[in-house]
């Protein structure tokens, strides 16, 4: 088996998969990249709401940075496996052929946009509150739509869906089990 074997975990915003990615980089021993670390200005369309509705191509979200990264720690490591935070699983093109496996977590919305709006209250900042309206006003105009989109998208081509509610723990022991099973070490 050539390693490492490069397992995305795809899902909303707010799904958990950066929690767990830590977790499973550390409980493997293990290399991570996480998707937002890589973005910038120019990552997503100018108006997501117009991208939503000429189709939500996720190939036009653009992260030049993040696929470089991959790249060279592909040719510099003999771990097992490489996680990365791949919202988009293997839908974009620039990503697809640097992934073997795909891991979704399809958690319900509610529960995402809870977390998404307790991460933006639990640090607090001149314009928190600001920023919960600005979320919260997009979330209801389109942005809800466009992750029921995009998980729909990955959902056809993945190779494991967590869709049960449990703790990032329990999560995390899951997707261990399905990796020691299904993927030789």
């Amino acid at each position: 088996m050539n390693y490492p074997k490069v397992i995305a975990l795809s899902g909303a915003s707010g799904s958990g998969k950066t929690t767990i990615i830590k977790q499973l980089a550390e409980k493997f021993d293990c290399s991570f990249l996480l998707f937002d670390d890589h973005t910038s200005k120019d990552t997503y369309p100018l108006n997501m709401k117009d991208w939503f509705e000429n189709g939500a191509n996720v190939s036009l979200i653009e992260t030049p940075d993040f696929v470089t990264a991959l790249r060279n720690l592909l040719s510099n490591n003999n771990q097992s496996y490489i996680f990365i935070e791949e919202p988009f699983g293997k839908e974009r093109e620039s990503m697809s052929a640097l992934i073997d496996y795909v891991i979704l977590l399809d958690q319900p919305l509610e529960l995402c946009l809870t977390r998404i709006i307790k991460r933006h209250l639990e640090k607090p900042g001149p314009d928190s509150l600001h920023c919960v309206r600005s979320f919260v006003h997009k979330y209801e105009e389109y942005f809800r739509d466009i992750y029921i989109s995009c998980v729909k998208q990955v959902k056809s081509n993945c190779d494991l869906i967590i869709d049960e509610v449990a703790s990032i723990e329990e999560t995390t022991n899951v997707i261990s089990h399905w990796l020691k099973k299904n993927i030789s070490e």
